[in-house]
This record gives C-alpha cells, sequence and structure tokens, in this order.
C-alpha cells in the first residue's frame, strides 16, 4: 500500500516522529550524510569551476538501496532533515543520490525546530523546496576546508612527521592557544601590594568590618610598589584617625540572561557540569531527537541545539509566563514579556534559542526517565529559559568612603588617605530564585563585606592592618568556555563547528587540557610556527572570519559560491608551491637517556601512531623499540610500584603500575602524591584544583603550588 516515506538522519529522531506522524507513514533514517568527498583523493576538480566529486560511501550503499526502494512505492517522499545548512545539504544529497528528482513522485523538504506534535504537524501542512542558497553554503565550506586539508596536510607529513593535518578553521584556534602560551612566557609580574583595614564604630567594637585603602585623601590614585612603601604607609595608618567620609545607598537590579545558543550552553555546561563541548553536544542531541518518558513515548525535549539565535517562539514565552505566575507568584513577572531578539554577529538563518519543547515539563519530573548526565543539561537548559522570563533581582549596594588623616597636629607628609567599604544586600531574589548565570575562573568576583549601621561623620577605630603582597597575573590560559567564547567573538566557526574544532586540536595531539585549560605541545607549536611563517593568512583570524561571513552571504544568496574559492584559491596554491621549497624538515626525536639493549646505541624519543617510543639511533641498521613511560613519582596502592603515564591504543592518557602484568592497577585520571586525608588510599586528579579518592570517593581541594602567602596581621590583636 503506497503512503507517505519521511526521512531523517537519525533512528531516535525516527521513532519520535513516528509517535507524531503516526499510520500512513514510513519513516527511514539516512544515518546522516549519503554522498560525501572520496577520501583517497582531493575530490574537487579545481579545472572545471571546483566541482566535487561526490561519492557514496561503502557504509551507506545499504541504507541508499533501501531509501529507494521505499520511496519507488510511496505516493509522496517528506525530507525531514535538521534545519540548518547541513541539514539542507543532506536532504540534497539524498536526492541526487536516490534520484529522488528523476521520478514523478512528489517530493517536499519540512522543517521544524522542535519535534513535538503541534512543530511537526505545522511544518508537514507548510512543506517547501529545498533552499539550494543553504546548500551550496554548505557546499562551499566543504571544499574550502578539503581544498585547504589536503593541500596543507602531505606538507606536514612531510616536513614534519606522518599523520598530521591542517585545517582553515583548527588551525586558527591553535594558533590562539599558542599566542595565549606566548603572552604566559613573556608576562613580566610586576609586585603590587593590597591594604586592609580592620575598622569599628567606637562604641561597637564587636561590629567589625574591612575597608580596603585605594586613595590618598586628595582623591589621587595610590599604588604600592613595594614593601618599604607598604611599611611606611601601614606606619600612617596605625597612627590615624578615621572618619566615614560619605555614605551612598542605591537600589541595583540584575536582568536575567536570555536563554542557551549554542556556544552559550557549551560553555555553561563546562563552567556548571565540566561537560566537555564534545558531550554536551551530543546530549543534547539525544534530548532533541527525542528520549522514551513510559507512556507518553519518545518524545522530543528540547529545540534546535546548533543555533546562534535569542530569539523565542511567543507561544513558548506565553507558556513560561503562565508556569511562572502559578508557581512562583505575581511579583517574579515582568509587566511585559521579555524580547531576545538579537542575534550574534555573523549570525546565519534565523532558528530559535535551545529551550524545553513543553516549560510545565519539570526536570524533577523526568528522573526516572534520563540518565545523570541528560538530566542534568536538561535542567540547565531547563532552568535558564524560565529564568529569561522572570522578573529582575534586586539588590540593595552601599558604599562608604572613610577619610583616615594624621593624629591632632602632627606634621602631614600626606593629605591622608581614603579606604572604601562596600556591602550588597539582595531585597528581591526574582529570577534567581531558579538560575544564576556561571562565570569562569578567571573573572574578578566583587567584594562585599557587611557593614553595621553607619552615618557620616562617626569616628571609627583602628583595629587590625591587613597588608598583602601580590603580583600582576599574565593572561589566564583557555578554558573549553572561555576558547569558545572567543572563538564566537572572534567570529571563528559556527553553532555546528565549536564541538568538532575543540575534538580535532586535542585529537592532533596539537593541544592537551592539563586541569582543565589549554596549552601547545611541543607539535603544535612547531606546527603553528610552520604555517603562521609560510600561509599567515591561512591562519589570520581576521581572514577566517571574513572566510565565514562570506559563507553566511552564500546562505543568504548575496554571493555566488563558485566565485569566493576562485578568489580564494590561486594565492593559496602559490603559497603551497612556495612552502613545498621554503619549509625545513624538522625532526621531532627527542634524545633519551636510555641505550639500546641490542646495540648499545643511544634511544631517541620518536613519535608514532600511538604516540611517543622509543626506537634505537641506529636505524635503519638496528630497529629495537620500546615504550615510552613516563613517572610519576606516585606508588600504586597496591603493590607499591611506581604508576607511570602511558597512551592506548586510541591515545587516550592512563596511569599503570610498573609492574604490569603482575600488578593491573590503572586510573585514567592524573595520580595526586598527597594521600586521601580519610582514609589514606590514591587521590586522582578529579577537576582543577580538586581531587577524589580512588578508594572512599572522597573529593578534597589541592592545595595551590607556589601561591604567595598572605601578610600577617600588624596592628593591634
Amino acid at each position: 500500500m503506497a503512503g507517505k516515506l519521511v526521512i531523517v538522519e537519525s533512528p531516535a529522531k525516527a521513532r519520535t516522529l513516528n509517535r507524531i506522524l503516526g499510520r500512513g507513514y514510513t519513516i527511514k533514517a539516512s544515518l546522516g550524510h549519503v554522498r560525501d568527498l572520496p577520501r583517497a583523493s582531493l575530490g574537487v576538480d579545481i579545472d572545471d569551476g571546483f566541482t566535487p566529486q561526490y561519492v557514496i560511501p561503502a557504509q551507506k550503499k545499504k541504507v541508499v538501496g533501501e531509501i529507494k526502494k521505499e520511496a519507488s512505492k510511496a505516493d509522496s517522499v517528506y525530507l525531514a532533515t535538521d534545519p540548518d545548512r547541513e541539514g539542507e545539504a543532506i536532504s540534497w544529497h539524498l536526492v541526487e543520490a536516490v534520484k529522488l528528482n528523476k521520478g514523478k513522485t512528489p517530493m517536499h523538504r519540512v522543517v521544524f525546530h522542535e519535534i513535538s506534535r503541534d512543530a511537526v504537524q505545522a511544518a508537514f501542512q507548510r512543506p517547501r523546496s529545498i533552499d539550494m542558497n543553504l546548500v551550496n553554503a554548505q557546499q562551499a565550506r566543504r571544499v574550502l576546508d578539503r581544498l585547504v586539508g589536503y593541500k596543507l596536510s602531505p606538507l606536514l607529513w612531510r616536513k614534519v612527521q606522518r599523520g598530521l593535518s591542517a585545517g582553515r578553521v583548527q588551525s586558527v584556534a591553535v594558533r590562539m592557544i599558542v599566542d595565549r602560551e606566548q603572552e604566559i612566557q613573556d608576562f613580566v609580574p610586576q609586585e603590587y601590594w593590597i591594604v586592609d583595614v580592620e575598622l569599628a564604630p567606637v562604641k561597637e567594637e564587636e561590629a567589625a568590618f574591612k575597608a580596603r585603602l585605594f586613595a590618598l585623601g586628595d582623591g589621587t590614585k595610590l599604588s604600592i610598589g613595594s614593601k618599604d612603601q607598604a611599611d611606611e604607609v601601614i606606619a600612617d595608618l596605625e597612627g590615624a584617625q578615621y572618619v566615614v567620609k560619605s555614605i551612598e545607598t542605591k537600589p541595583v537590579t540584575r536582568q536575567p540572561a536570555p536563554p542557551f545558543i549554542t556556544s552559550t550552553l557549551q560553555q555553561e555546561a563546562w563552567r556548571k557540569l565540566h561537560f566537555p563541548a564534545g558531550r554536551t553536544m551530543a546530549i543534547a542531541q539525544q534530548l532533541y531527537e527525542g528520549l522514551p518518558l513510559g507512556r507518553e513515548g519518545s518524545v522530543g525535549l528540547i529545540t534546535y541545539m546548533r543555533t546562534d539565535s535569542t530569539h523565542v517562539a511567543d507561544s513558548a514565552i506565553a507558556e513560561a509566563r503562565q508556569f511562572i505566575h502559578d508557581k512562583y507568584g505575581a511579583k517574579f513577572l515582568p509587566p511585559k514579556p521579555r524580547s531576545f531578539a538579537r542575534k550574534a554577529k555573523w549570525a546565519q538563518e534565523a532558528h530559535e534559542a535551545i529551550r524545553p519543547t513543553k516549560i510545565h515539563r519539570q526536570p524533577e519530573q523526568l528522573g526516572q526517565f534520563l540518565s545523570s548526565a541528560q538530566l542534568k543539561l536538561y535542567e540547565l537548559i531547563w532552568k535558564r529559559m524560565v529564568a529569561s522570563q522572570m522578573s529582575a533581582a534586586s539588590y540593595e549596594t552601599t558604599s562608604v568612603e572613610i577619610e583616615a588623616s594624621k593624629a591632632q597636629k602632627q606634621p602631614r607628609r600626606k593629605a591622608g588617605y581614603l579606604l572604601k567599604a562596600a556591602s550588597s544586600v539582595l531585597k528581591f531574589s526574582g529570577f534567581m530564585a531558579v538560575y544564576s548565570e556561571g562565570r569562569d575562573d578567571d573573572e574578578q568576583r566583587e567584594i562585599s563585606v557587611s557593614l553595621p549601621r553607619l552615618k557620616v561623620g562617626d569616628r571609627l577605630i583602628h583595629l587590625t592592618t591587613f597588608p598583602e603582597q601580590c603580583f600582576t597575573q599574565p593572561p589566564p590560559r583557555y578554558t573549553e568556555a572561555t576558547l569558545i567564547k572567543a572563538l564566537e567573538q572572534q567570529g571563528i566557526g559556527r553553532p555546528s563547528t565549536y564541538a568538532p574544532i575543540l575534538s580535532t586540536i586535542q585529537e592532533r595531539e596539537y593541544v592537551n587540557k592539563p586541569e582543565g585549560r589549554f596549552r601547545p605541545t611541543e607539535l603544535g607549536t612547531i606546527v603553528n610556527r610552520i604555517l603562521t611563517q609560510h600561509f599567515p593568512g591561512i591562519v589570520d583570524v581576521g581572514f577566517t572570519a571574513q572566510m565565514e561571513e562570506q559563507l553566511d552571504r552564500i546562505a543568504q544568496g548575496k554571493r555566488e559560491w563558485i566565485g569566493a574559492l576562485q578568489k580564494f584559491y590561486p594565492a593559496f596554491q602559490d603559497m603551497v608551491d612556495k612552502a613545498w621549497t621554503n619549509v625545513e624538515k624538522v625532526s621531532m626525536d627527542r634524545a633519551s637517556e636510555k641505550t639500546c639493549p641490542n646495540c648499545g646505541r643511544p634511544m631517541v624519543i620518536k613519535v608514532g601512531r600511538f604516540g611517543k617510543f622509543l626506537a634505537c639511533s641506529g636505524y635503519p641498521d638496528c630497529k629495537t623499540t620500546m615504550p615510552y613511560l613516563v613517572k610519576t613519582g606516585v606508588r600504586c596502592p597496591e603493590c607499591g610500584g611506581e604508576l607511570l603515564e602511558r597512551v592506548s591504543k586510541k591515545k587516550k592518557i592512563f596511569y599503570g603500575c610498573s609492574n604490569f602484568p603482575r600488578c593491573q592497577f590503572a586510573v585514567n585520571r592524573r595520580p595526586m602524591p598527597e594521600p586521601c586525608p580519610g582514609c589514606g588510599n590514591l587521590l586522582v586528579q578529579y577537576r582543577e584544583g580538586w581531587g577524589r579518592c580512588v578508594a572512599c570517593k572522597r573529593k578534597v581541594r589541592l592545595p595551590e603550588p607556589e601561591k604567595q602567602q598572605e601578610g600577617a596581621p600588624i596592628g593591634k590583636p
């Protein structure tokens, strides 16, 4: 019996649509792209207008055959792939591979941003044709990335080592990390001192508070750059009289953040859940495509997760406002709905923000159906959406300025000093009753103290002085959150590319991520040096952002895609030709302390397919190789042997006992020399600044290395 054939990308999405559409529809999954450029060759005919030479991969021929068979029996075909450039291209490739455009069967493209009954039915009532502008934008990106990758990678193989790759976007990300590391290495710390003074009202010493020195008495900013200067100031402060000079109290409101877009979801998931970008997107994909919720069947829980728009549908806003009114009360609801229609710079097609498909589907109701990670991410998305439509939080902030002057008629060397203390009191929680945005570790926090009742002219007594020697800090290394933020701000990549970029540069071992922060490896630094010297335009942040803008113009129908490639390629090919001549061979071999057990010659450290290994320097006369093991200095908790850093066949670092295979103890996180304070067992690195016991699972705050000690209190005890 003829019916309607619906083609989607994944089986999970197919199951959810099957529940919504019901009888009369046959739903098949393409399992992603069904055509691509060949892996063994460039696959682009440069002389024929950059024509892509698409092939059907061997593993997809069965899928294409099954879809073709179903299409021949259908009375209409609906292409329901994802609502972005990649999804549009998958639909177009399906048409070409299955030859849907050759038959008489009607063909339709349907687009929905959430897999809910209303959204799907509305999409099927308003089908459209394939948008070739979006397809061409995706083709241009694919061909551009293929040209760069397939031209640069062989150069790196020959000049550095086999297995390397370069990419138009990934290489810029590596450059940003390398440049940041160079800034850190070049940074020269500058000494400065912070001086806090503990004060109290004359009649209420128990109401003591701290104020910070910030200026001379005439308002001139005060900078203390040495201990001698600090001692002089401290002596003045200890003999000073303190009077409240001014008090300013004012209300402050804090507005909620907009609902998530792809980049902000990845950033917040890293800050609050410590999820890498790749894991965040994988879980978000599951929530979007649908998960079984008991009697409800398979349900799509969130809208499409690759978006750079903060727009939210009017119906979703109305539902959120009604929920807020019913659950939290009218005072938590602003008079008018909040609008977040502003889109990020370089934004592409208009999508919705990432939000729950149903606000009334609260996280606590889903605990039995979702995994722990799925529930955590859904809760983050749900709370962010609800909070975005709630009232602002309100604070009352008080800032007190205190004058410190020399006692009585003693001659003044300076015009006294000014100190400041501030307090902030939450008057109404508003959206913060549900959600508060996380911050990066390197963001400065406001310092607030609890202040007693004061009025202008009140005299204060000096209790203690707290000087602290500090040094200016270099810019922090990137975390996943801050690197994604920097890429977005620079216009590098798009919502669908952030996670693959971060994954690729780690898989290629151009960077690693100790303690959650990116550092370039020696290999990454060498590759970056070659690319910046010989391909400055390709790894230039501004050039890459400009190319992204050109791709957006193609998607909008404002630029022809072949023309964009024709403008790029000649200069690029010229750089490639010159590089083959000018780039010198780089040896990645490093000397080691070991000698070859067979011929006695020195062993060298080489990098192979599965990481570093030791090889005889007498190759090819002597072909002896040995594993390269990095010592940790930490004893195995089972046999007392030393734990060594090893690399698995999947290039994952783990730590195993030196007595393997007799002792098979291993952990996949870096072991810590300090034992667990609870049970004395092994601690492993849990996250930045934290360890976790392998036995009792206790979490322990690790000591900060080389932390400058604070100055001891001086003055009255």
